[in-house]
């Protein structure tokens, strides 16, 4: 049976955060959009008054966004956006047998992408009491994710493309984990399954959203949009760290929890590029963790748009879809790189 209420339940208890973050990020994107107009207005001559040019003060104002940096963001957030569909969806249909709610899923008015489907995905049975309580958590936090980004889109926002988070033969879980080598080449692998499938399968997303955040905060113009972007950021590292830590402390008694980690995080790595070896597993060595994958620095590295798509594709190539996305993102970021 679909328990509904339980997301619902977490949904009303972090409500007010989310409007919060959802107005804050509503007012820095419509300020941007604003500026850029702006910008794109005076850069076009004003709007049909006199050709005979004005005296102004010679007080030398702030930089604007260009409309070019303006619709760079837009790019930008609706990359993000796609992302954060994929991970609502999969963590919604993990803890409520369902998926987010429809009216998060269409374009804005201004946007021609069409609203794809969601193939699998199914309630898991949670057997691991606080592995559930923080299943419910993060799908909250991804939901809410979803809407604030589209918030702050507006009519720009995207559609959610075609995601596939089946856990069957032609699943796109199944294919990541016969190339980790987690399961034989003609077995299956059901994230549904278990609580420690559910794990495994959160852990193939959750380092991934930490790097392209990371590396995404590069290409955003607008300070108030990065200040936006490294809230989500943050949220993002603490399940990451989260969904790593219970992994290694389960890995305890089912060492095989932490090897198959160290195979997914091979099968990334193999996937966006092999000239560096940027992902790291879950264990240091022997007798030490790794809970944080960083640098000599201390400092979580990021990837570029065209490595995350190279996983979340399961294509080392440059394509236009498949794996987790089989029709490709929506927008204008789509095509992965040639890694």
């Amino acid at each position: 049976m679909i328990d509904s209420d339980i997301l619902l339940q977490a949904l009303d208890a972090s409500e007010r955060r989310r409007s919060e973050r959802r107005n804050f990020l509503r007012s820095a994107s419509a300020a941007s959009l604003a500026v850029g107009g702006s910008a794109l207005l005076a850069a076009c001559g004003g709007s049909g008054g006199s050709a005979t040019p004005t005296p102004t003060s010679t007080v030398t104002p702030t930089p604007s966004p260009s409309a070019t940096s303006v619709l760079q963001d837009q790019d930008t957030l609706n990359f993000a956006l796609n992302l954060e569909y994929l991970e609502a969806q999969f963590y919604s249909y993990a803890v409520t047998g369902a998926g987010i709610p429809d009216v998060l899923l269409a374009s804005g008015n201004g946007n021609a992408s069409v609203k794809g489907t969601v193939t699998g995905g199914r309630q898991v049975t949670f057997t691991d009491t606080i592995v559930r309580e923080y299943a419910r958590e993060i799908a909250a936090d991804e939901i809410a994710h979803v809407a604030l980004l589209r918030s702050a889109l507006g009519a720009a926002a995207v559609a959610m493309p075609n995601i596939n988070i089946d856990g069957g033969a032609s699943g796109a879980f199944t294919a990541l984990a016969r190339a980790a080598g987690i399961v034989g080449r003609t077995d299956t692998f059901d994230p549904y399954a278990s609580d420690e499938n559910f794990l495994l399968s959160a852990f193939i997303f959750e380092d991934v959203g930490v790097t392209a955040y990371k590396g995404a905060a590069a290409r955003i113009n607008s300070a108030l949009l990065i200040d936006a972007a490294a809230g989500i950021l943050a949220t993002e590292a603490y399940h990451a760290g989260l969904i790593r830590t219970v992994l290694y402390s389960k890995g305890l008694t089912t060492p095989s929890l932490r090897t198959n980690a160290g195979l997914i995080s091979d099968a990334r790595d193999s996937l966006d590029g092999t000239t560096t070896d940027l992902d790291q597993g879950i264990v240091g060595d022997a007798t030490t963790s790794n809970l944080v994958p960083t640098d000599a620095n201390g400092l979580v590295f990021g990837r570029t748009a065209g490595q995350v798509l190279n996983i979340v594709y399961l294509n080392s190539g440059a394509v236009v879809g498949g794996g987790f996305f089989p029709a490709g993102l929506n927008g204008n970021i789509k095509t992965s790189a040639a890694s």
